[in-house]
């Protein structure tokens, strides 16, 4: 949502025309059309990265290879702090940009946008950073319940599967009870025939 408001205000409302002498539109960051490109690719990038991973997350847990859930999750946590620096960089540009504006009576038409641009590119900032954070967590947490580990089982096919790891490791030498009621079965009941086979 956020990415949708910041490439939504800069294309709408950040293009204006200085005076009435100039019909041609210039960005109103200080005349830098580079300033209103770069936060409207960077927008443009956020919200085809987050229907991307909304769509991955959505078929996380149908991924049957433990190779590509692997993937996935670094993938999700490489793009998320990549993105971060993006934001880094589209609020640092475009405040800095702003700041070096001198507002004429076309250029204040888009003010409010170009305040809404830059201060939704900051809070994009936090909500990648955050979005990276919980992409470790889920890879540490996958690592540590060896979601994505292999070696547990034996390269072997003929191997035996590896037993429950939890314990001392020692089997119990005790016999089995008997089953409960036991006394009162018989060896063969009244009106019952044991078939012959």
């Amino acid at each position: 949502i956020f990415s949708i408001v910041v490439f939504g205000s800069i294309i709408n409302e950040c293009y204006v025309n200085k005076d009435s002498q100039h019909p041609e539109l210039l960005c109103i960051f200080n005349e830098n059309e580079s300033a209103c490109s770069y936060g409207i690719a960077v927008g443009l990038i956020a919200f085809f990265g987050c229907i991307f991973f909304f769509v991955v997350d959505l078929y996380f847990q149908q991924i049957s290879s433990v190779k590509d859930r692997k993937r996935a999750v670094l993938l999700d946590l490489g793009f998320s702090g990549f993105l971060a620096f993006l934001w880094f960089v589209a609020f640092c540009f475009l405040a800095n940009q702003w700041q070096r504006t001198t507002l004429t009576r076309g250029f204040s038409q888009g003010a409010d946008a170009a305040r809404a641009a830059i201060t939704f590119s900051f809070f994009s900032i936090i909500i990648w950073v955050v979005l990276a954070l919980r992409a470790l967590q889920r890879y540490r947490l996958g690592t540590d319940m060896s979601l994505f580990a292999t070696e547990q089982f034996g390269t072997d096919p003929s191997a035996p599967y590896p037993g429950y790891p939890g314990g001392s490791g020692v089997e119990s030498t005790e016999t089995y009870q008997s089953p409960p009621f036991s006394e009162t079965l018989e060896p063969s009941p009244k009106g019952y025939q044991v078939p012959a086979y």
